[in-house]
């Protein structure tokens, strides 16, 4: 039997597994223990009656709206309603609020916007400030108090559904360019204002395409993820490679550590992704006697620390496959064959590389055969990068200049061919000359069972040298524990170089972090200075603490 065609529109894809495998439940969504699941024919018919209501909403082809929940099936349903009528959505981490949900709204600019009723409230409280705005289609999610005030001028999404008859006809008057604007996905703004990328689907399908090879998926995998759908790891990493591969997945509304692997127990899931400090947050939970008792055969991991990388993979019996990428592009894995501990890999077949200075000048290998500088990424062909911010050509011509994508990432490169990431530009923590090993740092309060999160940054250095840094760990307490903070002080001093040493504990409830599970460093020192009584600094010449003032 000849392999389907691989197509370039996802409704296509769709269309075709609800006639082939009409009744295969692809997707499996959990919340709490409450489970829904989507065929792929329920999610053609849902799509289609959703793909109806916006053009009965006055949505026309090119025009813009917006997502605003957490990992629901209507999620997916909204990306193939998008597909299908040619539309653009624009999904928004459901925390935004406040000028940024505004400015996020204006930006692309949305004329209407499917939210779950969980943040009706927000959307409410900025809505006079978006005129744009012609209409919002509420979800009931089942998580909160029906509140009237919420609702005003607000249709319901089920209803809107339930009122609106299923066609047979869409796949013949459906959008068919694969290249036009789908979605708008923004950059977490870690470093700025969000920028809105501009995707179309060819790109995303082929993507979802090539995991089966880069990750290595078997046929009797079941991929797990609890990241948001608003960000392009779950979205294609987990989401696409199922839908496309035919793969069973299982989606978790939101993200939650404590209930992870039991999760992979009950649905029988083979792997999961992790980004950044979730992979601490993981290993900081208390021991357990089950660890290792699970189905999961690998961790898709960016941002592994190598400090703990070993011991995560003894202590859950899993291992390690860690990568690199950027939503504009780029991409490096380190395959579990051959694995190089703290690498993020090699550049994958399809692309090439350079390391450059500061100066945008090529580096060369020093005498022990390595690099240091920023890392750029190109097609292999020699095919010029290309990334189209929305409004901001710009912006959008400095990251691909000179056909190369130019990530702001700073990596080292052994002799080997190796790359080792090491910081985001501007974003390194530098204390008396030297870099310092942020994830030895997190390792050692992570190993304190009363810690439940940290995450180790750094804040101008009063000693007012440019560049420099004094050290801050935030610390979340676990619950029902209190944090030995002299303790936590001393431990640092027992296991790091005195370099590395923390000028400051700072304590919080939680730590604030994007919908790529980046914590947000801006949001940690406005409570570091608008706190002050969290905050605790270590005085060495006496051995005693205070708090910081």
């Amino acid at each position: 039997m000849s392999p389907a065609p691989a197509h370039a529109l996802l409704w296509q894809e769709i269309a075709d597994a609800a006639n082939a495998r009409p009744d295969f439940a692809v997707l499996t969504f959990e919340h709490q223990g409450q489970v829904t699941s989507r065929s792929y024919r329920q999610l053609w018919d849902n799509a289609c009656r959703l793909a109806q209501a916006l053009q009965d909403l006055g949505l026309q082809r090119g025009e813009h709206f917006a997502l605003l929940m957490a990992n629901h099936p209507e999620f997916v349903e909204a990306m193939l309603a998008a597909s299908l009528t040619g539309s653009v959505f624009v999904p928004i981490d459901p925390r935004s609020h406040g000028e940024r949900l505004a400015f996020l709204l204006a930006h692309a600019p949305c004329r209407g916007v499917i939210a779950s009723d969980a943040h009706l409230a927000q959307l409410q409280d900025i809505r006079s400030a978006c005129p744009h705005l012609h209409w919002i289609l509420a979800l009931h999610s089942g998580e909160v108090a029906h509140q009237e005030d919420d609702w005003r001028g607000v249709r319901s999404l089920q209803q809107t559904l339930r009122d609106t008859p299923l066609h047979k006809d869409w796949p013949a008057r459906a959008a068919t360019d694969a290249q036009a604007p789908w979605q708008i996905l923004f950059t977490s703004g870690t470093t700025g204002a969000p920028k809105g990328i501009v995707m179309h689907q060819q790109r995303y399908l082929d993507n979802a395409r090539a995991t089966r090879l880069l990750c290595g998926y078997q046929e009797d995998d079941r991929p797990y993820t609890g990241l948001s759908l608003t960000h392009a790891n779950a979205q294609v990493l987990t989401l696409g490679s199922c839908l496309v591969q035919g793969m069973p997945g299982v989606i978790s509304r939101r993200f939650s550590k404590s209930r992870l692997w039991a999760i992979t127990r009950r649905f029988g899931c083979t792997t999961f992704n992790l980004l950044g400090g979730m992979s601490t947050a993981l290993y900081a939970e208390p021991e357990q006697a089950d660890d290792s008792d699970h189905p999961v055969r690998f961790v898709l991991s960016a941002g592994m620390p190598a400090a703990i990388w070993e011991d995560f993979e003894r202590r859950f019996a899993v291992r390690i496959l860690e990568f690199y990428g950027s939503a504009e592009g780029g991409l490096t894995f380190n395959r579990i064959a051959g694995a190089r501990v703290g690498s993020i890999g090699r550049t994958v077949p399809s692309l090439r590389h350079r390391i450059v200075d500061a100066q945008g000048c090529d580096l060369p290998p020093d005498a022990h055969g390595e690099r240091c500088g920023e890392l750029l990424f190109q097609a292999a062909d020699g095919s010029p990068a290309q990334v189209p911010y929305l409004h901001d050509p710009k912006a959008s011509a400095a990251k691909s200049r000179d056909g190369w994508l130019w990530t702001g990432d700073i990596v080292r490169e052994d002799a080997e061919g190796w790359l080792y990431f090491l910081h985001r530009q501007g974003l390194s923590l530098r204390r008396n000359g030297e870099f310092i090993d942020t994830a030895a740092i997190t390792k050692v309060i992570a190993d304190d069972a009363a810690v439940d999160d940290v995450y180790v940054y750094g804040i101008t250095a009063a000693s007012g040298v440019a560049g420099e840094k004094d050290i801050v760990i935030a610390v979340v307490a676990r619950a029902g524990h209190d944090l030995d903070i002299a303790n936590l002080f001393a431990c640092c001093r027992g296991a790091l170089p005195r370099n590395a040493c923390p000028t400051y504990i700072q304590t919080i409830a939680h730590i604030p972090k994007t919908a790529s599970e980046k914590p947000r460093e801006d949001a940690l020192m406005a409570a570091f200075n608008s706190q002050p009584e969290t905050v605790y600094r270590e005085q060495t010449c006496c051995s005693t603490m205070e708090k910081h003032a």
